[in-house]
């Protein structure tokens, strides 16, 4: 790919979704490209190229940022924040709600074991009052994730990577090669493709918002609306859960951080949603 055609592609990704990708990656990008302009039956991926420059045409603009916008995820990755929720905020959260539903999203959810990791992990909590229901909702950019994710299947590879043996034992089971969650935990989730550059006005609210690890692969200027706009999903007395070492800058008047729980933030009470 000529450095041209990789910085089109990196300017589509940021345009369209916010996305980060570095045109000096040539092999990630051409990696990423290549099964894209097979199965949109293109000869290489320059011909791929010179139809998005020349044609731009929404199905293949978006094959290209959703191939970019794959991102490595894995069960129960960083335990710390799965065991702050089943610790200290579905509980809180079961005292204030008093037998309202507790509404969790998984936002980038990616191929879907972060929001199958609290699904486990709610199925398993003993000490939630009876009758507190949780509902999990779950979105991501990328159809194809979507995709992987509702249909609950996982190579040996993905279920050894931070899932306990216990958990795999007790809610998957084998498939031939692979492994499926079992279908009582998979429609516990509800899916739907969410664009977090867009206007989240008609999203939430929720309770709770996992969305870890996407903002360092969004370019610095989109962060800022990106977190207005999942503060702006969050129910007043709700918890936007980011990484540990992600900060939400430049949006310091809509959230505030959560005393003793690295990552957790709380809406500003003096935020104000846009109408």
């Amino acid at each position: 790919m000529r450095i041209e055609d990789r910085e089109l592609v990196a300017q589509v990704c940021a345009t369209r979704a916010g996305l980060k990708v570095d045109p000096e990656k040539a092999y990630l990008l051409e990696s990423r490209l290549g099964p894209v302009a097979r199965r949109e039956g293109f000869a290489s991926i320059d011909d791929l190229i010179d139809s998005l420059r020349t044609r731009a045409e929404e199905r293949l603009v978006w094959g290209v940022v959703e191939a970019m916008a794959f991102r490595e995820t894995s069960f129960f990755r960083d335990r710390a924040p799965f065991e702050a929720f089943r610790d200290h905020i579905l509980p809180a959260l079961a005292r204030q709600r008093e037998g309202q539903p507790i509404r969790i999203w998984s936002a980038a959810c990616g191929s879907g074991q972060e929001v199958y990791s609290l699904a486990m992990m709610v199925d398993e909590q003993e000490e939630t009052p009876p009758g507190v229901k949780v509902e999990l909702f779950a979105s991501d950019i990328s159809e194809r994730a979507l995709e992987k994710a509702q249909s609950g299947l996982y190579t040996q590879f993905e279920v050894q990577r931070g899932l306990p043996i216990r958990q795999l034992v007790r809610h998957f089971d084998k498939a031939e090669d692979m492994w499926v969650i079992s279908p009582r935990i998979r429609q516990t989730v509800r899916w739907r493709r969410v664009n977090l550059l867009s206007d989240l006005g008609g999203v939430g609210p929720f309770d709770a918002i996992f969305c870890r690890h996407a903002l360092p692969l969004m370019v610095e200027a989109v962060r800022p609306k990106v977190l207005k706009g999942l503060a702006g999903a969050l129910a007043p007395d709700g918890f936007l859960m980011l990484g540990e070492d992600e900060a939400p800058e430049g949006a310091d008047e809509a959230l505030q951080p959560v005393a003793g729980q690295p990552g957790v933030y709380a809406r500003n009470p003096a935020f104000r949603v846009a109408a």
